[in-house]
This record gives structure tokens, sequence and C-alpha cells, in this order.
């Protein structure tokens, strides 16, 4: 018979924010040699780990007084972080307005407009051949024209490292004893930096691998076709400090899609785009591991934001095709 815990009664959804599980990935990663344990920033009340960021920006703001109660927020997103402000707008009786582009996950954008936010899409591709710098300019345009208009600026706002630095970081180091390996995508790099910071100062010899999409810009590969958000960019995030990266893993949309797969597979995780790219990555290094080694990840979303592309048999079979194309 399962036992219940009680639980106090919470005040407010941001009270729900963090405090994620960290789930030893047993049946994907047998044996006990090589030990992998996946944070499962999923389980956040907006669906991804984008509500860690989405709260510590807004109420560090709203505590400065950068942000007030006329103040319209305007942010350029991939759609969890579109998600999570919205989310956290409701709840603090905030405007949004979310610049998005045609990759967007229909789900996600659903979402978005269901929680109140206001959307921009943006049609144009920029010189890089993807949409984050016309999104940008969109949002500089919107600041000229909205009434008490505030950028998140998620690319180059300290905040954002910071959430993950107390958030994701602080958990994992309470979490675990030994650690030898942080695994996590690369898109804002807010996460990958604030959470490899903390883990750092618990365990100084911790190597940090970044898992970067084929066809992202950020670590000076050739630009290509990207067709899952979350992972990967076409500008360098000004975030990223690639010295603190040890290690990059280029992953492309089919290896992150079968990689989500076999996630639902082997341990009941139905996880977004970005989770099945660190999965893959993580298969990727084995070759290379010796000995004992504990490698943590990130899982930063939900699956089910993802059915019309990860999960989708002929979306699959169209990106099979132009990834064998490619290669």
């Amino acid at each position: 018979m399962i036992e219940l815990k009680e639980s106090p009664v919470i005040q407010s959804l941001t009270d729900c924010i963090g405090h994620t599980p960290l789930l030893r990935l047993n049946r994907l990663f047998p044996g006990d040699e090589v030990q992998v344990y996946g944070k499962l920033e999923f389980m956040n009340p907006g669906g991804s780990m984008k509500d860690r960021p989405a709260r510590f920006i807004l109420e560090e703001a709203l505590r400065t007084g950068a942000l007030h109660q006329d103040s319209h927020i305007i942010e350029s997103t991939s759609g969890n972080l579109g998600i999570a402000l919205a989310m956290m707008s409701r709840i603090y009786g905030l405007e949004v307005t979310c610049v998005v582009d045609p990759n967007i996950c229909q789900t996600n954008l659903k979402i978005m407009r269901q929680m109140g936010a206001n959307i921009e899409m943006v049609t144009e591709k920029d010189e890089h051949g993807g949409y984050l710098n016309t999104r940008i300019a969109t949002v500089k345009q919107l600041l000229h024209t909205t009434p008490h208009g505030y950028w998140i600026n998620q690319y180059a706002n300290e905040y954002n490292w910071k959430a993950h630095y107390y958030g994701a970081g602080e958990e994992i180091a309470k979490q675990m004893d030994q650690l030898d390996i942080l695994v996590a995508g690369i898109s804002t790099s807010g996460s990958i930096m604030g959470t490899s910071r903390r883990l750092r100062e618990k365990f100084p010899r911790l190597k940090v691998i970044g898992v970067d999409a084929v066809g992202s810009v950020i670590f000076g590969g050739p630009k290509g076709k990207r067709e899952l958000p979350g992972i990967g960019a076409s500008r360098v995030p000004e975030l990223l400090n690639r010295e603190e990266i040890d290690k990059v893993i280029h992953v492309n949309d089919y290896e992150s899609a079968m990689a989500c797969r076999e996630m639902v597979r082997t341990e009941g995780i139905f996880a977004g785009g970005s989770s099945g790219s660190v999965v893959a990555a993580i298969q990727k290094l084995l070759p290379e591991l010796q000995g004992t080694v504990r490698i943590a990840t990130l899982l930063p979303d939900r699956g089910d934001r993802y059915l019309d592309l990860v999960y989708d048999d002929e979306w699959l079979s169209t990106v099979k095709e132009r990834v064998s194309k490619e290669c």
C-alpha cells in the first residue's frame, strides 16, 4: 500500500516551482559504471525549467522597481519561456507579449494564448537562416511602440543564469554526494552556466559538457536547418562563457527524436526534444568514459508539446530523410 505524505497548502503556483526530483536513469543506462541522473525539470508547473528564470527575473525586477503594475513584458521565445512568463503574468497581473517564429510548437502557441499572452509572429529569417535575430529586432521595435514596455532579454540577463544557480544547481548539489560530469543543452546558455557554476563549487573537478544542435552557430559550426525549438541558436548568447564548457557535442534533430522515443520505451519518461538531445549526447559520450562515472543532466520540458514534431511518425520520417542527405 502506498503511504501518502502530507503536504502544506500553498498560496500561489509560484510555490510549486523548483524542487524537482533527480531520477537515476537505470533502464536507459544500465550498470554501475556509468550512472546517469536526470533532473526532471518538466515537473515544474509550467511544464519546463523556464519557470525558474521567469519567476526569478520577474520577482527581482518587481523588487527593484524595474517592473511595476503598468509594465508590459516583451520577450523573444521559442515557447517554454513564453508559457512561463504568461503564467507568472497572470499571477502578478501583468501584460506580456511573446515574439515567436514559425518553428514554435503549435501546442506551446495555444497554451500561451490561453494564458492571455499577446503573440507577435515573425516570418522573416535572419542572416544565419534562423529567426532569432529577427525576433530580437521585433522586440526592440515593440519597445518603442508599447507603453511601459519591458524586455526580459533572457540571452543577456544575469538573473537568467542566477535562477539556475540558486535553482537546479543548488538542488543537485544537495541531492548528490559525488558528481563527475554535467551534460546540459545550450540555447540562451542560462541553465548550463548557472547550474555548472554552483555545482563546480561543490565538485571542483566537474566536467561540463554542452549539447548544441547541428545547424546552430553558437560554437562556430556551419548554420543549417533546425526544427526542434529550445536547443541551439542562430547567434551567440551574451551569457555564454565558452571557457567554462569543457566539451561540446552536436546532436541533430533525428538523433534527438529517437532518444526521446527511447526514453519513453525504457523509463516511461515523456520528454521534449531538448531532453532527447542531452540523452543522445550522453550516448555518444559513453565510449570515452572509463571507470565509475556519475553524470547529471537536465531534462528541460514535457513531451506533450512535441506531439506534432518528435512524436509524429511522418515528421520523423521527413527529418530522417533530410539528415541523411545532409550527411
